[in-house]
């Protein structure tokens, strides 16, 4: 399976859960739009959404500048899901006031390069998300850990 193929399958479980939590969305990752998803709030407010998935935790989330300003552009709740390493968050990006912007180095928009350019971008902190669920790690001894470990 491609990366890409397999980030649409990420997308599509992150429409599914929330599918199941009372919102009403559809992927739309594969399609033309700049979004992954949209359709409405448990509110039945319209809403768009952006998804990243990353393999490495940073204390600040990042969106680029361009993203942020078509998603806010739709006049519909505009939304940013960003999953790392330590956990999920949401950021309902029309709250967000005073933003700075700050130029990043991103990668470039084609998926098979890895050349990098320099794009205006908003780093987001973790407290202005709305909805976050950090992943813990499981430090108690379960019922069975003391019989394997007799037996390694």
């Amino acid at each position: 399976m491609t990366k890409i193929k397999d980030i649409h399958k990420w997308e599509q479980s992150v429409v599914t859960l929330l599918n199941l939590d009372g919102w009403t969305l559809s992927h739309t990752g594969e399609g033309s739009v700049s979004w992954d998803a949209e359709g409405t709030t448990p509110k039945s407010q319209e809403c768009v959404i952006e998804m990243k998935f990353r393999n490495k935790y940073y204390d600040t989330k990042i969106i680029e500048k361009a993203k942020f300003d078509k998603l806010i552009a739709t006049g519909k709740v505009a939304l940013y899901f960003v999953n790392d390493p330590k956990g999920n968050y949401l950021f309902w990006l029309n709250s967000l006031k005073d933003l700075e912007v700050k130029n990043m180095y991103c990668p470039d928009t084609t998926l098979w390069g890895s050349k990098k350019v320099s794009k205006p971008c908003y780093l987001l902190k973790e407290s202005d998300a709305a909805i976050v669920n950090i992943n813990e790690e499981d430090t108690e001894l379960g019922i069975w850990d003391s019989y394997f470990k007799m037996n390694e």
